[in-house]
């Protein structure tokens, strides 16, 4: 077993790793920016090195510095975490060629995996299911009309390189798709140094679900169920559970029969995940890709299987066998994941960076925080915003969610806006109570607690009734205004809001 581990990241998931090392009695070494320079990770790890600036184009990408740090420091192996360097092919040849181990998959596995479009291919060439549509990038206006009459609209485009819903346009019909096509591949360019998209049919209602693969270098593959990651905003999950709640017995055998395809197909090493798309109409399924790294959402698999990612990804990277098989996975109660970010809902889930004012974190029975924050701490506005991953377990769904509500109420961060209050209104929602869930959810979800405008002059008129009522005296509710109406609500909120 390693004696010493580097964790190329930072945030949460650097706070994470750190963790399950200390389990494993293994030495830890942090990395970070001029930004990071006070991080919750640096302050955890036995060791911590400077790699520069606060972009990570300067710091958190720079192979170079993340290798001799991990030389430096003695370090046998380097865990990537998720993002930044972790499915960079390039990265784990130059860790190989230090004569250090990447706690990872091999790097042809990557590459065959990286593309939407070569992941295609391995998925149709492994037997699996895939959306219809193109595997080569289109090379033409023309070819993507004709495709998309050939298999239907509504389509998707979709850029071929990297993800997070960078170079995706939905299309519904053909007038709006030479545009689509223009910004998709534009965007593609300006995110990925790649305008390659290609096109493939939309599928009605989608759920997002993903399989859990675990594979080790002694030829064994196994899934751990899946997750319901339905709830996004900019095609991006805040919102994760396991296991979903529409899943059988039998549609998750297939599922995870099929990622397991895939994961074969590849001679695939650690954990990864096969994500699909599954119609909410009729549950057919398709192949969408496969992230070759830790998901950020694993506590929720962790919860209802027991068995530590983390420390399962360490042990296969020292040439360890799989300490389950496909028969020792059992799934146990139900499990939900809120990514708590520093983003505004109100105004389309915007980053609100800033200084933690107060951080009171939940706790109790089936609770659990990764979190990579502590009060006075800096969310920068060099790094994706995410505060903490906030999970809990429960017997059932229902007690999951009841759990939820609580840590939720709990959960107190202040100076910045979070989305603390947003996964407060889904918990009381009687669409995710009732496990209606697909893609579209979060737009529905806004218009269905749209929240009523007041007219500016009507707010300035409460405002001054307000005044005018408290200045003499009397409360607001006594104002010529019967306490029923709206005038005396706004006077009510008004004077309210001057208390605070």
């Amino acid at each position: 077993m390693f004696k010493k581990i580097l964790i190329a990241n930072r945030g949460e998931i650097a706070c994470r790793v750190i963790r399950a090392c200390r389990e494993m009695k293994i030495g830890t070494v942090a990395v970070y920016s001029d930004a990071d320079s006070d991080a919750l990770h640096v302050r955890m790890a036995d060791e911590a090195y400077h790699i520069g600036p606060p972009h990570s184009s300067e710091s958190y990408l720079r192979g170079e510095k993340i290798i001799e740090a991990a030389k430096t420091a003695g370090a046998e192996a380097i865990h990537p975490g998720y993002g930044f360097l972790s499915e960079n092919a390039d990265f784990v040849r130059q860790v190989t060629a230090a004569g250090l181990v990447f706690i990872g998959p091999p790097p042809e596995a990557m590459e065959g995996l990286g593309g939407k479009m070569s992941a295609r291919k391995i998925a149709i060439e492994a037997g699996v299911p895939i959306v219809p549509g193109t595997t080569e990038p289109l090379r033409s206006f023309d070819e993507a009309r004709s495709t998309a009459d050939e298999i239907g609209y509504p389509v998707m485009l979709k850029a071929s390189a990297g993800g997070g819903g960078k170079g995706m346009r939905l299309v519904f019909e053909e007038s709006e798709l030479k545009s689509a096509l223009e910004n998709a591949q534009a965007e593609s360019l300006a995110s990925f140094g790649d305008d390659a998209v290609y096109i493939e049919k939309a599928v009605v209602r989608p759920r997002h679900i993903e399989i859990q693969v675990f594979s080790d270098t002694h030829g064994n593959h196994v899934y751990l169920g899946e997750r319901e990651c339905s709830i996004q905003r900019r095609h991006q999950k805040v919102i994760e559970e396991a296991p979903s709640p529409i899943n059988s017995e039998e549609l998750r055998r297939e599922m995870g029969e099929c990622a397991v395809k895939v994961a074969r197909a590849v001679n695939y090493v650690g954990a990864g995940t096969v994500e699909f798309l599954v119609s909410d109409v009729d549950r057919s399924f398709y192949f969408l890709e496969m992230n070759t790294r830790l998901q950020v959402e694993h506590p929720v698999t962790e919860l209802i299987t027991g068995i530590d990612l983390v420390r399962e990804q360490i042990r296969v990277a020292a040439g360890k066998p799989l300490s389950f098989k496909q028969e020792d996975i059992r799934l146990t109660g139900h499990a939900i994941e809120c990514r708590v970010y520093a983003e505004d809902p109100d105004k389309n889930f915007m980053p609100s960076p800033g200084r933690i004012a107060r951080l009171r974190l939940p706790h109790g029975p089936g609770v659990r925080d990764d979190g990579g924050v502590y009060e006075g701490a800096e969310v920068s506005i060099y790094y994706d915003p995410m505060i903490s991953k906030l999970a809990v377990h429960g017997r059932d769904r229902a007690e999951a969610i009841d759990r939820m509500r609580r840590a939720l109420r709990e959960y107190e961060v202040g100076g910045i806006k979070t989305t603390l209050p947003f996964f407060r209104d889904v918990m009381e929602d009687e669409e995710f109570i009732s496990g209606n869930l697909d893609t579209g959810f979060i737009p529905r979800f806004n218009e269905r607690h749209k929240k009523v405008e007041v007219p500016q002059e009507i707010a300035d008129a409460a405002i001054v009734a307000a005044a005018l009522a408290m200045a003499s005296g009397k409360p607001a509710a006594a104002s010529a205004q019967p306490e029923t109406s709206k005038w005396g609500e706004a006077a009510r909120t008004a004077a309210m809001r001057n208390r605070l």
